[in-house]
């Protein structure tokens, strides 16, 4: 075998093993990647049950219900668009309340309700999720507004 076909068959092998290590890394990060969807997104484009996902908007003041057990936190989140419910089992970041900004991981259960396994309470009051910039929170109507 010539030097110019072992250096051929050479490249093609690591070219081959390139390929096959990033579709493996492609894979690996679809299944633990956690996309970012507002509940007009869920409305819309619909998020398959058990699917990992984050839940971005406010929550619905007046939604946040503590079931008897004490732990269990029943709330409701919008985008003015649309709103979804949510639960969380755990103890809640001290920010965490009606009118405030959420990012909720976790998934949708078959019954539509969003089911969090950690939440992000905004950190300070300009905080908000990109998709919601331009927006506010308008505590009369519960409705999320333009800014002008």
């Amino acid at each position: 075998m010539k030097a110019k076909h072992q250096r051929l068959i050479l490249a093609l092998a690591a070219l081959v093993a390139i390929v096959a290590a990033g579709l493996l890394a492609a894979s690996a990060l679809k299944d633990e990647a956690a996309y970012f969807y507002t509940p007009d997104d869920i409305r819309t484009k619909g998020v398959e049950p058990g699917k990992a996902i984050r839940l971005g908007g406010m929550v619905v003041k007046g939604s946040l219900k503590r079931a008897p057990d004490g732990v269990t936190l029943r709330f409701d989140v919008t985008d003015g668009k649309a709103t979804v419910p949510a639960t969380f089992n755990g103890i809640a970041p001290d920010l965490f309340r009606e009118g405030s900004g959420v990012v909720a991981e976790g998934a949708m259960d078959r019954n539509g309700r969003f089911i969090a396994t950690n939440l992000l309470a905004k950190h300070d009051e300009r905080y908000m999720p990109r998709e919601l910039e331009g927006m506010r929170y308008d505590e009369k109507t519960h409705q999320m507004k333009a800014e002008r």
